[in-house]
Parts: C-alpha cells; sequence; structure tokens
C-alpha cells in the first residue's frame, strides 16, 4: 500500500518532544536531607527507626549502603555536590564563604544551571544549596525558587533542659502541634506544587531539601510516640572511645555549639535527644512520602529519576560527641538511593560511592554531554550492575590536611599533624579500635594513603572558620591562631 505524504506529515507531529534524538529526557526529582545519618531503615544504623518511604523508594532502586560525604559540615559538603568539585579544588571548607564568592566557583555552571541550560523546567522548595551561600536573586538565575524555604518556627521557651545559655538550635521535642505547621511539611508542599505546574512539553527537574533531622530536633507529638521512652533503645557506645585516637582529631570539632555527649548525660539530655532525633527522621519520611505520592498522582513518575541524598552524618553520642565535623563513619555515611529509568530495582551497591558523583551520575542518565572538569565518577555503572567495579574509594575531607579514605573494608585518616587512624569497617564497624599503629597493617595504610590530595587549595577568604590546632612546643590549644589557655580547653573535651 503507497501511504500519502500527509501520512508522514501526521506521523512526524504525533512524534514526542525530543524523540527524534531517541526517548525523551528523563524527568530528575532531586531530594536532600539535612543532617541525616544511617538511622534509615534500609541501612540498618537504628534498630527501631521507621521509614518506610525511604525504603520503598530504595527497594525500587538502588540503594548505595557505602556512600559518603566530602566535607562532614554543611556548605562545604553541598557546595561540592553541587557544583561537582572537592573542598580541596575550591578551598571551600567552612560555613562561609558563598559558592559565587570564591575565584574557582564564581562563574561555575552548577548541576540546577546545567538542567536548565539543557531546557529543563527546574525548581527549588527548602533547603539545597546551604543557607546563603548562593543569594536567592542568584538561586533565581539557576532555577525557580518554589515556595517555601522552611521558616524557622520556636516554641516559647526551649524545651531541652541544658542549663545556662545555648544556640538556639540546641533545642529537641514534642513541636509543632500539627503537621501542617512544621517546616517541612510547608517544603513539601511546595515541591508538590512545583511537580503539579511542571510544564508538560518540557522535561522537569525539581529540588526540595528536607530541613529535619538537623537540630533543632522538632516534630509533632505523634512522631515522638513511634518511639516510647521506655523502650528506646541508645545507639552503641563505648567508654574512653577517644583513648586511642590521636589528640588532633578532637580539635576537628571543638568549640561548636553541639554539647559533648558527657555533658548530655550529665543533665539527662543524651536520650531524649536520640529520642527526638528518631521522630524527626520519622517525620521527614512521611513528608518524602507525600512529595513521593505527588510525583505518582502526576503520571510522570516512570520517566522520572528520583535522587535522595544527605548532606552528611551526624553522631548521637558515638565517640564521645554530638553533632558532626568528623572523619569517623557516623559523620561521613549517609544514604544515597537513585530510583527511576535505566537504574536497576531493589539492587543494594556495597562500593564506595561519594557526593559528588551525582554530578556527572545525572548527566549520564538524562544524556547530557559529560564534562571534564568535574572530580567525580559517573555511578552509572552500579546503578546497571550493583557488583560493578569501582576505581576508587571515598575521600572525606575536613580543612586542609585531614581526609579518610573509605574503601570496601577500611577506613583510614591521616591529619594535618601526620597523625592517623585505620579502622577494619567490616570487624569493627563501631570503629572502637584503631589498628594503625599496628605492623600488619602497614600496607593497607599505604595503599590507602595513595588516593590523599595530591594538591589542596587553601581556605578560601572567610573558609578557614573552626579550625582549631596546638602549639607543639607549648602543647597549647590554638584557636584560629589564637592561643586558648588549657584549662579553658578542658571543659570542652
Amino acid at each position: 500500500m503507497k501511504l500519502s505524504p500527509l501520512f508522514f506529515v501526521l506521523a512526524l507531529l504525533a512524534v514526542p518532544v525530543g524523540a527524534a534524538d531517541g526517548p525523551a529526557r528523563p524527568n530528575v526529582l532531586f531530594i536532600a536531607i539535612d543532617d541525616q545519618n544511617d538511622w534509615v531503615g534500609v541501612l540498618g544504623g537504628h534498630p527501631q527507626v521507621k521509614t518506610p518511604h525511604l525504603d520503598a523508594l530504595a527497594a525500587r532502586g538502588t540503594l548505595f549502603t557505602n556512600a559518603h560525604c566530602q566535607a562532614p559540615l554543611c556548605n562545604p559538603s553541598r557546595t561540592s555536590l553541587l557544583t561537582g568539585l572537592r573542598p580541596t579544588t575550591t578551598g571551600i571548607y567552612g560555613l562561609q564563604p558563598g559558592l559565587r564568592d570564591v575565584e574557582r566557583t564564581k562563574t561555575a555552571v552548577t548541576l540546577p544551571q546545567t538542567f536548565t541550560q539543557a531546557g529543563y523546567f527546574t525548581a527549588t522548595s527548602g533547603k539545597i544549596y546551604h543557607d546563603g551561600s548562593v543569594k536567592p536573586a542568584e538561586q533565581a538565575a539557576e532555577f525557580n525558587l518554589w515556595g517555601a524555604r522552611g521558616p524557622a518556627t520556636r516554641p516559647a521557651a526551649r524545651i531541652s533542659k541544658l542549663p545556662g545559655k545555648q544556640h538556639p538550635l540546641m533545642d529537641w521535642g514534642p513541636f509543632p502541634a500539627k503537621d501542617e505547621e512544621a517546616p517541612d511539611y510547608l517544603i513539601a508542599s511546595a515541591a508538590i506544587d512545583a511537580l503539579k505546574k511542571a510544564p508538560a512539553d518540557k522535561p522537569f527537574f525539581v529540588a526540595t531539601g528536607f530541613r529535619l533531622p538537623h537540630v533543632p530536633c522538632f516534630a509533632p507529638q505523634k512522631w515522638f510516640e513511634l518511639y516510647p521512652d521506655a523502650t528506646l533503645r541508645m545507639p552503641p557506645m563505648k567508654a574512653d572511645d577517644r583513648a586511642d585516637t590521636p589528640r588532633f582529631s578532637w580539635y576537628l570539632h571543638w568549640r561548636l555549639p553541639e554539647p559533648r555527649a558527657a555533658v548530655l548525660q550529665e543533665h539527662g539530655e543524651l536520650r531524649p535527644l536520640v529520642r527526638a532525633y528518631l521522630a524527626s527522621v520519622s517525620f521527614m519520611d512521611s513528608q518524602i512520602g507525600r512529595v513521593l505520592a505527588a510525583l505518582e498522582a502526576s503520571g510522570r513518575a516512570k520517566n522520572t529519576i528520583v535522587v535522595l541524598w544527605s548532606d552528611h552524618g551526624y553522631h548521637l553520642g558515638e565517640k564521645e560527641i554530638t553533632g558532626k565535623n568528623t572523619l569517623w563513619e557516623r559523620s561521613t555515611r549517609v544514604p544515597l538511593i537513585l530510583a527511576g529509568p535505566g537504574i536497576a530495582a531493589g539492587a543494594r551497591s556495597g562500593r564506595p560511592a561519594e557526593l559528588l558523583d551525582l554530578f556527572p551520575t545525572l548527566l549520564e542518565l538524562a544524556g547530557l554531554p559529560a564534562r571534564s572538569d568535574l572530580d567525580g565518577l559517573s555511578l552509572g555503572p552500579q546503578l546497571r550492575n550493583a557488583a560493578a567495579p569501582r576505581e576508587r574509594p571515598a575521600l572525606t575531607t575536613h580543612n586542609p590536611g585531614n581526609h579518610a579514605v573509605r574503601d570496601e573494608r577500611w577506613r583510614y585518616i591521616r591529619y594535618a599533624d601526620g597523625s592517623e587512624e585505620l579502622y577494619d569497617m567490616v570487624n569493627d564497624p563501631n570503629e572502637w579500635t584503631n589498628v594503625a599503629a599496628d605492623p600488619r597493617w602497614t600496607a593497607v595504610k599505604k595503599d590507602l594513603a595513595r588516593w590523599l590530595p595530591k594538591h589542596e587549595q587553601p581556605h578560601a577568604p572567610r573558609s578557614a572558620s573552626r579550625v582549631l590546632t596546638y602549639d607543639d612546643k607549648t602543647g597549647e590549644a590554638v584557636w584560629e591562631g589564637v592561643p586558648i589557655k588549657r584549662d579553658e580547653a578542658i571543659p570542652q573535651f
């Protein structure tokens, strides 16, 4: 049968946008969590945690069980992920400066910008960049600022019973009364609205950043009821856990707002914090569930890549501290899940993965041009086959000279003064025994040390905050160049 020219015209009109170059480009739903450690059901970090929506997402995608941040602090971690560059490349190690305030990243084309320039509808709600890192006007040039960033709501009086003046973030307990009044609910609602209004004739990149379980750990009372105090299980803690760690390791997180575990225990607040963290995780998980349900309702889920990550982990008494800012597992290990077209379902990869791998990975999955200026590696091989080999371990940095190298068995840490730690993560997952001095593992240390940075950018201006060293001659701590009396330092340890 001979076909008329009109048939070919009609056939061409029926081809979806982008189909001439292959299948329509996938959408991206980009979900960030703040301060989420491995207390997620599928990661098994806490035996009682309830995260049904994260668990369900992992079941339909690939879970990286050995994923790590590039810096155990928000601004450098998020800057690294969104630029695809390590802190040692940019010089951004602290809570400042902003991404556009540094020469190396001033004109960097970020991950959201890349999708905007590729013709995607891009929108964000909540916390994707660190607060203040990229000004709202600058963010608006990268993607639409869609609704709530999550207003800071506080109870009339502090809930925690810590004595004296505390940082306003150091609080936890049941608050507010209703889910609908909490910042993460508003952030989820804004993401849902963006999904509903995403144009049907172009792919979307919708990013939403939840603020929990970052302190203050507030969640409505019903989420605390999931974790009755009488049956609450505390994380494994070892007395004098830092006895075999180098002196320098304790200066990485010295003089931070987060109280030491001993202080919390003294005032009966460690248990309430653990309970509040768990409640915050479950409430945040419920808001992720709302966003994922909206994606399903949109009818575009089958062609959407869902990415879920946390900027770093969080200690809750392990290593005798609370908070982050360390190079130990609890501070660097993060949830990392990808699901969608081209990604194996129900898969678990134990290969080392880094957050900065997300940039090249998403370029590959979306069919966008690869970039040679990124520091990460695409996770594409592991998304197709979870057991696919990985050519290098994961590297985490906290200020110049301080690095952790993590492969499938070992965590090797070297500090700026040359001191070391080595942990067998298979046989000692709690990092209770530092075997760096054991001659049996000299070759292991040497092999892992190959991956330490050969070149490191010095601190960018204003990035040298929270830097403590010590004077070898006097033994005194030196806080940002100013000597600190020993009796002043003791309470902090």
